[in-house]
């Protein structure tokens, strides 16, 4: 049994979007608090298991297309390197110990991990051939992980939160559209969906969904109920974080290279440096007067 074979189908760069759990620790102001870092870093666990689950589950349903795929006929099961039926097995077994374990933490973080198997399940199995709607439900996905992240710690998170959340998350399904169809062309796509884009809909569609991100974020920032939680409107001055962020992924969704965008954003070093840079500042806004 080759191992590293069944670690690539998990596929562990990809737990990095799970990241999106721990924000409602950082904006409820309890990152110093050592038994809610915990919940929150078992809920991160849980969702890594439950998206792991997932791309199994997904790796198994598109072998077939994967397999002329320049890139995906890499994958463990494309590739013939592990059978279909003991990834499900696999899948299985990953998603019933995130469950059981997400219980443990709190039913209602439960309840939210199997509403995120049942959106993924319903995409891999039908809506993923449905062009726009295929983002939406990856979008929903994200926004559950911060609801998720939420309910582990048990707080309450702006509504502004969660629609930033869900236009990022879109924002970043057009992109990876946009780039797919960009590399493959109309009539060379193996993505279902492809073919009910084109390339000026999905640029209207970043273009739409990038602005709505930056202003929700925004008024996040200047909504009462921020202000009056922390004490202070400073929050506004992250705004050019998330703008350069946005304009970053735009760039490498058209730098021409076959890898996607949402993969090079794992490695992308002015990524990185600008999500660091963005929590250390927010984490000095709002945890500043804790400290002195």
């Amino acid at each position: 049994m080759d191992m590293r074979a069944w670690w690539r189908l998990l596929r562990p760069a990809h737990w990095v979007k799970n990241l999106f759990v721990l924000a409602p620790l950082l904006f409820a102001r309890h990152l110093f608090e050592p038994a809610l870092i915990l919940d929150a870093l078992a809920a991160f666990a849980a969702f890594c298991l439950w998206s792991s689950a997932v791309y199994s589950l997904n790796d198994v349903l598109d072998a077939k297309s994967d397999r002329v795929h320049p890139l995906k006929r890499r994958r463990p099961i494309a590739a013939g390197e592990i059978r279909p039926r003991a990834a499900l097995v696999f899948a299985l077994v990953l998603a019933s110990v995130a469950t059981a374990g997400a219980w443990l933490l709190h039913p209602y973080f439960a309840s939210i991990g199997l509403a995120y198997l049942a959106n993924n399940i319903l995409y891999s199995l039908w809506l993923k051939r449905v062009a726009f709607l295929d983002v939406v439900l990856i979008a929903a996905g994200f926004v559950m992980r911060v609801v998720g992240g939420a309910l582990a710690i048990q707080v309450i998170i702006s509504p502004w939160v969660v629609v930033c959340t869900f236009f990022l998350a879109c924002l970043l399904g057009f992109g990876k559209r946009r780039h797919e169809l960009d590399m493959r062309g109309e009539k060379n796509a193996t993505r279902p969906s492809l073919g009910g884009y084109t390339p000026t809909a999905l640029r209207v569609a970043e273009l739409v969904v990038a602005i709505v991100t930056l202003v929700s974020y925004f008024f996040y920032t200047i909504a009462p109920g921020t202000v009056d939680k922390f004490g202070t409107w400073w929050l506004v001055a992250t705004l050019p974080f998330p703008a350069f962020g946005i304009y970053r992924f735009l760039l490498l969704v058209r730098s021409g290279k076959q890898e996607a965008p949402t993969d090079m954003l794992v490695t992308d070093w002015p990524m990185w440096i600008n999500i660091v840079a963005w929590v250390g500042a927010v984490a000095f806004i709002l945890y500043s007067e804790a400290i002195c």
